[in-house]
């Protein structure tokens, strides 16, 4: 690969010159920026938590983009040219994350982005509009994105577009579907207790508004920083009030420390856990005072989640996380989007997602279905392993929800909340 850094220079310095109206009718005759790499290679950079507070949650992610990505070459690649993960440690640390899309962008002349946290886009929003590269990602679940982003319908004309994608359900549906079995379960009023970071507290925004409008009462929420020792005097504010249930958003070592706190001071009543923490880790540590504790998350039974499963195994022994089989999705849709377009740059990226993911088209399950269907001159309906994708105008997606209990020392599903049932929590033209 050769670094492309002049190119990209001249495709920014276009786009502040002759705004996105101009770009939409001539970025792809002048060639604008870079192609992705040079002669057979593709990049894609993947933003990654390799260290950090979620980094247990990186392995299953770069297995499920490592398998995609053999998968998509050996069925010959988008435009018969390879695709090259670059992947970079952003710590989940907002200020790295802005040094490491660009060096990904100007250095490693990436064509998208397939990664960055709710924690990360959501202060770096202004900064990744002005990189006008699309951000393709399994992890973010703020509500903040539930409005911005995707190509508001109109994959022609990128002028009204915000380049973020997301392949993975929003909090605002998966703690939707956890307010609602709350309040099936009779807490009629709870407390919430969360961190301090920016996915901690967009969880409980989230979960807090959804079981408000089904006509939950919160009695107390506490807010704590995170890399405490000990968090035994926030357990005595938050349970000073009178409620049945309490729920818990704060990143696993902090959760960790929080439970067994939790635990030890004999504070009972039921805990309702944001959905990273449905971890064998976090019930293996904290021990039976766990058992019954319930998380809804991201649920891992899309359309096509065994053709996902089958690749995945042959990768690695990573555990599968909420976050796996979106990972899988993301770049299968990139590659596939490239493949229609016929040109591998972020502009070309961006008219062609919607138009590969929506319905109307022939349904394929992985890159080499899709290849082979729009060489025959079909349209595609790409349908993934975590969720159907179909993005709506906001490049947002409804999947299942899935109810994940603690018991014994480990977390096991309990029920799954049908996508088309999650989509009825949520207002249309509201996600």
């Amino acid at each position: 690969m050769i670094p492309n850094g002049t190119n990209t220079a001249d495709r920014r310095t276009f786009l502040k010159v002759a705004g996105a109206g101009g770009l939409t009718a001539t970025a792809g005759c002048i060639g604008l920026g870079g192609d992705g790499g040079s002669g057979d290679t593709i990049v894609f950079g993947q933003p990654a938590a390799q260290t950090g507070d979620w980094d247990f949650l990186q392995p299953g992610v770069s297995q499920a983009t490592d398998v995609a990505r053999q998968r998509i070459n050996d069925a010959g690649g988008p435009l018969d040219r390879e695709v090259e993960v670059v992947r970079r440690d952003t710590a989940v640390n907002p200020e790295e994350a802005r040094t490491v899309v660009t060096q990904l962008v100007d250095n490693d002349d990436a064509v998208a982005l397939l990664g960055l946290f709710s924690s990360e886009i959501n202060p770096l929003f202004d900064f990744l509009q002005e990189q006008a590269v699309p951000v393709v990602t399994p992890w973010p679940g703020s509500g903040f994105l539930d409005t911005r982003g995707g190509d508001r319908g109109t994959p022609g004309n990128i002028d009204d577009d915000e380049w973020i994608w997301r392949t993975v359900i929003g909090d605002t549906v998966h703690t939707g579907g956890g307010a609602r079995r709350a309040l099936d379960q009779g807490h009629d009023t709870l407390g919430v207790i969360n961190g301090n970071s920016e996915g901690a507290r967009s969880w409980a925004d989230g979960f807090i508004s959804a079981y408000e409008e089904g006509d939950g009462t919160v009695a107390e929420r506490v807010e704590v920083a995170l890399g405490e020792s000990n968090y035994q005097s926030a357990l005595d504010r938050l349970f000073q009030a009178e409620f049945s249930a309490f729920a818990v958003s704060i990143p696993l070592e902090d959760a960790t420390t929080l439970l067994s706190d939790w635990a030890d001071g004999g504070y009972g009543r039921q805990p309702i856990l944001s959905d990273p923490l449905a971890q064998n880790d976090l019930a293996e540590q904290v021990g039976s005072d766990l058992d019954g504790a319930w998380a809804a998350s991201p649920g891992q039974s899309g359309p096509n989640y065994d053709t996902f499963l089958d690749a995945y195994e042959d990768g690695g022994d990573a555990e599968l996380n909420g976050w796996t089989p979106p990972a899988w999705d993301a770049i299968n849709v990139t590659a596939l989007a490239i493949e229609r377009a016929g040109e591998a740059t972020p502009e070309a990226i961006e008219r062609n997602l919607g138009p590969v993911s929506r319905d109307g088209g022939t349904e394929v399950a992985t890159f080499e279905e899709g290849k082979e269907a729009l060489a025959d001159g079909d349209e595609i309906n790409y349908t993934g392993a975590a969720t159907p994708v179909n993005f709506t105008d906001f490049g947002n997606v409804f999947g299942p929800v899935a109810i994940n209990v603690a018991s014994g020392g480990e977390f096991s599903q309990e029920e799954v909340i049908p996508a088309e049932d999650v989509r009825a929590l949520v207002p249309q033209d509201e996600y």
